[in-house]
């Protein structure tokens, strides 16, 4: 438990912190599965903007450091390969 006040408040910010970042965690996942998901299903019209609003959300949370920001250009970079590779 936290002694000081400093400490108290610190791990009052850090609680708050971790679940601001739990949801965008989620959020990114979300929209890498809905890439997938489109892709699995074929269509590649649907797969482009739905690949294009999650390109907007994984660049996002990058930049609010919830990723590091190579990770997320990693799973944008497989993600726009698997969509032009549909045929």
């Amino acid at each position: 438990m936290a002694n000081s006040a400093q400490a108290r408040k610190r791990a009052n910010q850090a609680a708050k912190a971790r679940l601001l970042n739990q949801s965008q965690r989620t959020e990114f996942r979300t929209a890498v599965k809905k890439v997938v998901k489109a892709i699995e299903a074929g269509d590649k019209a649907a797969a482009v903007e739905v690949f294009k609003q999650s390109v907007s959300t994984l660049d996002r949370i990058a930049d609010k450091g919830v990723f590091h920001k190579n990770k997320a250009a990693r799973h944008k970079s497989r993600l726009a390969a698997a969509v032009k590779a549909m045929a």
